[in-house]
C-alpha cells in the first residue's frame, strides 16, 4: 500500500524554530519541493494547541528552545489522547541529541546546518509512513464499525427470529454444552410434565431430582430417545423429530422436537437451540 505524491505534498507541516532564519529556510526547501501546506511558530508554549487543534502529520521541532526545550514538548505532545502517534523529526547540531530524541520518540532526525536532500528524503519519508498509519487507523475504525452494526443487525434478526418462533409453536429453548436448559420460552416443562435437564440425557437430571421424576423418566420411549441422543452427541440438527411417552395415568403424548446445534467464534460447541410442540390428535 503505497500513498500518492499529491497526498504527501499535502499534508500539513509546523516548523518550531526560535531561529527565524532557520524557519524560513525550512518554508522555502519545502515550498520548493511542493509542500502547499506548512506553517511555523517560533513560540514554544503554542505547538500543543496548535497541534490539538491542526493535527499536524509533522512537526519539525527543534530541541534547543527556550522556555520548553525540544525534549519537553515532546513529552507534552504523547498527552494528546485523540492521536498517540508522535510525528516529529527533530533539528538538532548535537549528535548526542539524536538517540536520546529518538528514545524520547521522535521519528527522525535532521542534522544541523541542513542538507537540503537530507532535509527533502527525511521528511518524505516519515510523512508517508505517517499517512498511512492515519490510513491503518481510519480502516480499523471503519472496519470495528461495521463489525457493531452487523453485531446489532444479528441480534436483532435473533430477535426476530426468537419472537416468530414463539408464536408459530409451542416453545423455544436454548441448552449449554452439557445439555442443561439456559432459556425456555412458553410452557415447555408442563407440557413435557417434568422438570427436565436434558431431553436426551437422564445423566444430566439433578441428583434431588431423580427420585421425583423417576417413573416420569421411564415413561419415555426408550429407542426415539436414544436416536435423538445419537444425534446430540454427534452434534447434528434434527428436524421433526417424534418423542412420545406413556404417562402413569396410562394416557399418552407426543411431542415434535427440532434443533440446532449452536458453536461460538473459535467453532468449538456451546449447545443447542430449537423449538418443540405437542402433537395433537384432530378429532372429527
Amino acid at each position: 500500500m503505497m500513498m500518492k505524491a499529491v497526498d504527501i505534498l499535502n499534508a500539513s507541516i509546523l516548523i518550531v524554530d526560535d531561529q527565524e532564519s532557520n524557519v524560513t529556510l525550512l518554508e522555502l526547501l519545502l515550498a520548493d519541493a511542493g509542500y502547499t501546506c506548512v506553517s511555523s511558530t517560533m513560540n514554544s508554549q503554542e505547538v500543543c494547541a496548535l497541534h490539538r487543534k491542526h493535527h499536524y502529520d509533522l512537526i519539525l521541532l527543534d530541541l534547543q528552545l527556550p522556555v520548553m526545550d525540544g525534549f519537553q514538548l515532546m513529552e507534552a505532545l504523547k498527552t494528546n489522547v485523540d492521536d498517540p502517534y508522535l510525528p516529529v523529526i527533530v533539528l538538532t547540531a548535537q549528535p548526542g541529541h539524536k538517540l536520546r530524541a529518538l528514545q524520547a520518540g521522535a521519528k527522525d532526525f535532521i542534522s544541523k546546518p541542513f542538507d537540503l536532500i537530507e532535509v527533502k528524503t527525511r521528511i518524505h519519508n516519515v510523512l508517508e509512513v505517517r499517512l498511512l498509519y492515519k490510513r491503518l487507523v481510519a480502516s480499523n475504525l471503519e472496519l470495528e464499525l461495521k463489525v457493531k452494526e452487523r453485531t446489532a443487525e444479528l441480534r436483532e434478526s435473533e430477535a426476530r427470529f426468537r419472537s416468530l418462533t414463539e408464536l408459530a409453536t409451542d416453545w423455544y429453548w436454548e441448552q449449554d454444552d452439557s445439555g442443561r436448559f439456559t432459556k425456555v420460552s412458553g410452557p415447555a416443562l408442563e407440557m413435557l410434565g417434568i422438570q427436565v435437564e436434558s431431553l436426551a440425557d437422564n445423566d444430566a437430571i439433578p441428583a434431588n431430582c431423580q427420585e421425583t421424576e423417576s417413573h416420569e423418566i421411564n415413561g419415555w420411549n426408550k429407542e426415539e430417545r436414544a436416536a435423538l441422543q445419537a444425534k446430540i452427541a454427534a452434534r447434528q440438527p434434527f428436524l421433526d423429530t417424534l418423542l412420545s411417552r406413556v404417562n402413569s395415568d396410562g394416557s399418552q403424548q407426543t411431542f415434535r422436537v427440532s434443533g440446532q446445534p449452536m458453536f461460538n467464534q473459535k467453532s468449538c460447541f456451546i449447545g443447542y437451540r430449537g423449538i418443540g410442540a405437542e402433537v395433537l390428535e384432530i378429532t372429527r
